[in-house]
């Protein structure tokens, strides 16, 4: 016979992304570990989690043995909250306050009493305060008070059942700053959750968390990206492109250049990913903009995510090519979001990229440059593997993705500082290239999976707008930099291969 199973009742934590990891939040009237080293975030998340529950009219209970019932408040403060009446916190007070006969009944420290004696006193707390979410911070003292390891189990392996018995949702915090390689909460505990901070070289420091353990219970394992920011701490669910399968219609996209879209056998498939990649100032985020001013023009909305570039320089550089990006922005078709990569973490990027596509009519995702995305990350294997997931979510859900790639070089062999080619669907390659003393700009599309597109090279120009001309049928080279130009039976033979489309 089948045994029915029943699911365990969630406590959500209220702080956001963290519920959507934990497929929901904390089992009820279990005991679960929040541990990280000093200034990752442990107090403010525990507090949250305190306050979400006050918010459901819970009683919460916070036994602090490191910090002061000031310091909390103080705290809370700086991220707007205030502990009202269904949080209680309770203190185990510096040796000065035991000079002060009024509080030698209710403020005590914790290194001149027995471990048994500390235990006993949180066991009163709860029983007084009938406290159904507790926080125990940290365990560092209450390891110190059990000198060894034996002892310390034992304790600790009491306060599991006597909160298993009241039915209290119980977060143990520890700051990892005694025998950080002791494991014993770990092997209690219903659930374990790592928060670490890495200083990059440059730019603010990062922060990460980890589901170690959950007992009985799926979760979204990974390193998870977060922020400590006034509000609290917010937390980006890692990517997960698979989790977002759905069926779309899939179109044309012009780009509204006869010439271009030539190239391209009449424009790219909808939904699909498209490399810019050639020289600084070779045009690449023009033909983006030019992407992009025709979705709005045919009644889609766009996002645009600049790395490089400040966006008052970019729209007035776009307004003289026919490109309104201000009107566009303040009729609510186009987001626009500047991005710093020094202060970014790429959990963030993509969810900010997730956020823009929720709304069903932005069609185009525009993200320049891949260098600048590039800078946010320590390892280019992470690049790519972040890149795949942001771009198999944009295409399941029908967004047309372009990203520019700025080359090293100006002419000659070009460098990229990532290859993603074999990511994208489409590549449109920029050159510049050099005739009788001028300098000359040229496209072509050296890939594209879905249908076919021409293998000439086109000279472009950037005049009052995008222009593409015919295929540059009298130069061999271009590609190079310095092209030869064909006379004769040369120009002849290359004129009708460009005209079998060979």
């Amino acid at each position: 016979m089948a045994t029915e199973t029943f699911p365990i009742p969630r406590a959500r934590t209220g702080v956001p992304g963290l519920d959507d990891i934990l497929a929901g939040g904390l089992a009820i009237g279990r005991v679960f570990l929040l541990e990280g080293s000093p200034g990752t975030g442990k107090t403010t998340i525990a507090l949250r989690f305190l306050m979400e529950g006050a918010k459901e009219g819970e009683q919460g209970l916070y036994v602090t043995l490191s910090e002061t019932a000031n310091e909390l408040r103080a705290a809370a403060a700086s991220h707007g909250w205030e502990l009202g009446d269904k949080i209680e916190v309770f203190e185990v007070a510096p040796p000065e306050s035991l000079l002060d006969a009024d509080q030698q009944q209710s403020l005590l420290y914790s290194s001149d009493l027995e471990l048994g004696e500390t235990t006993k006193l949180i066991f009163e707390a709860v029983e007084r305060t009938k406290a159904k979410r507790i926080v125990l911070d940290s365990l560092s003292e209450i390891r110190l008070l059990g000198q060894s390891s034996l002892r310390y189990r034992r304790q600790i392996l009491a306060l599991k059942h006597y909160f298993a018995r009241h039915g209290s949702t119980v977060l143990m915090l520890d700051d990892l700053t005694a025998e950080t390689m002791d494991k014993t909460v770990h092997s209690v505990a219903n659930g374990v959750l790592r928060l670490e901070e890495t200083a990059p070289d440059y730019g603010s420091e990062r922060r990460r968390m980890r589901v170690i353990k959950y007992r009985a219970q799926s979760f979204r394992g990974g390193y998870h990206d977060f922020v400590i920011r006034a509000g609290g701490v917010r937390v980006f669910p890692r990517l997960v492109a698979a989790e977002h399968r759905q069926q779309i219609a899939r179109g044309r996209v012009a780009s509204g250049i006869k010439g271009l879209d030539s190239l391209l056998g009449g424009g790219i498939e909808q939904g699909s990913s498209t490399v810019l990649a050639g020289p600084a100032g070779a045009g690449k985020s023009i033909i983006s903009l030019q992407f992009v001013n025709e979705a709005i023009r045919t009644g889609s909305k766009a996002a645009m995510f600049i790395f490089d570039e400040e966006i008052g320089l970019l729209f007035d550089r776009a307004k003289p090519l026919g490109f309104d990006l201000a009107g566009m922005r303040a009729a609510g078709k186009l987001l626009v979001t500047q991005l710093d990569a020094a202060e970014l973490s790429p959990g963030e990027f993509a969810y900010n990229v997730r956020a823009a596509v929720q709304d069903p009519a932005v069609r185009t995702v525009v993200i320049d440059s891949l260098n600048g995305y590039q800078a946010s990350m320590p390892q280019e294997n992470s690049l790519i593997l972040h890149m795949h997931e942001i771009l198999q979510f944009l295409n399941r859900h029908g967004v047309s993705t372009f990203l520019t790639v700025a080359q090293s070089g100006m002419m000659g062999d070009m460098k990229s500082p990532v290859d993603i080619t074999y990511l994208a669907d489409s590549v449109i390659m920029l050159r510049f290239f050099e005739v009788r003393g001028s300098v000359k700009r040229a496209i072509s599309v050296v890939k594209k999976r879905t249908g076919r597109h021409e293998s000439t090279i086109r000279e472009f120009w950037i005049d009052g707008g995008l222009h593409v001309g015919e295929p540059l049928v009298d130069f061999q080279g271009v590609l190079r930099g310095v092209p030869l130009i064909l006379t004769g039976n040369g120009a002849a033979e290359s004129a009708a291969a460009a005209a079998r489309g060979e």
